[in-house]
Parts: structure tokens; sequence; C-alpha cells
């Protein structure tokens, strides 16, 4: 790791590593196969989850499949650690999901307000079904009431960078998720 000469934080300690996150894509893919969605279309929620889904519709080809890919980018963060409690649609979906089979791909699941946000979007303009896909799922109390079909790491009340997180645009670029200090 090279020195950062920005920082005064600390650097994230590791939780999940590069080695974990790939041996979990190919599970989690098969997962996901085993649920034989036809059409499939997977929606990837920006930005925190573009690594993420990149490596797991790369698992997925590996086992056969083919879906259709597409990008929502959703925020109630912004540059802070803690959800405003307002999702907003930054970036809207090209692809129609009427009539389709949809996995929502997202970072983490902690306050669900995000991932029901996007679920009920989906939704509303006619998807078939839905299944969410989350790669951290927080055992927090939620402010709403939701659950991840498939999730590929369990974390709790700790605030995670890396593999495509970040905290004030930094630490995306980490190929391992970690934990930030309290600091």
């Amino acid at each position: 790791m090279t020195e950062r000469t920005s920082g005064a934080q600390s650097e994230p300690e590791v939780i999940y590593s590069a080695e974990a996150i790939a041996a979990r894509m190919e599970e989690l893919a098969q997962e996901i196969s085993a649920r034989k969605l036809d059409r499939l279309l997977i929606v990837a929620v920006l930005k925190g989850s573009f690594v993420f889904a990149a490596d797991l519709i790369r698992a997925l080809h590996r086992i056969g499949l083919e879906p259709e890919v597409d990008f929502l980018t959703l925020s109630s963060y912004r540059k802070s650690k803690t959800s405003s409690g307002k999702v907003e649609i930054l970036r809207d979906l090209d692809l129609g999901v009427e009539g389709r089979n949809v996995l929502l791909i997202d970072d983490v699941l902690d306050s669900g307000r995000t991932l029901v946000f996007a679920k009920d979007l989906i939704a509303a303009r006619g998807a078939k079904n839905i299944l969410t896909c989350v790669l951290i799922d927080k055992k927090v109390s939620r402010a709403v009431d939701v659950s991840a079909d498939f999730s590929a790491f369990e974390g709790g009340d700790e605030f995670v960078v890396g593999y495509g997180m970040d905290v004030a645009h930094r630490y995306r670029e980490l190929p391992f998720v970690g934990r930030m200090s309290k600091d």
C-alpha cells in the first residue's frame, strides 16, 4: 500500500480479503443460478456496488448465464458516513424492466432505505420478479422492513470501505473490504 499525503485518517483494517471475496463470488453465482431466472436483468446500484457487480456478473458468465446489465445511481449519503434518510435518483435506468426478472445489486444493506426505494421503483415499472443481492448485509436495526435475497457477507455496525465503497470518494480502489476506525 502506498503512503497517502492527505491523510489524517488511518488506513482501513481488512475484514474481507480479496481472496475471500473472489471465492464468495463463485458461490454466490451458483446460488443465483439455482433460481433459474429467465430474461435476467441485473441492475447495479451505483456507485458503491460497481466492483461487486462487475465481479458477480463475470462469475455468472463463467457458469453460463448471460444477463443484461443496467445501472441506477442513488444516494442517501453524499459525503457523509451516515444516511440522510432521503434517497435521491442521480441516474435512472436506460433499459425497461417490464415483465423482467430483475436482480438488484447493492453494496451494503443497513437502514434499508435505498434498497426499498430501488425495489419500489422497479416494481412500479412492472418487473415480473425483483430479487436483491448485497455485498454486506449489516445485522443492524433497519429503518424499513427489508431483507436481501442474497448476500455475500454479514457485517456489524461499522463503516466499511474498499472494493468499490468509499468515504468522501476515497478507498474505492482497495481490493478488499475494510473497516474504518471510529476516529
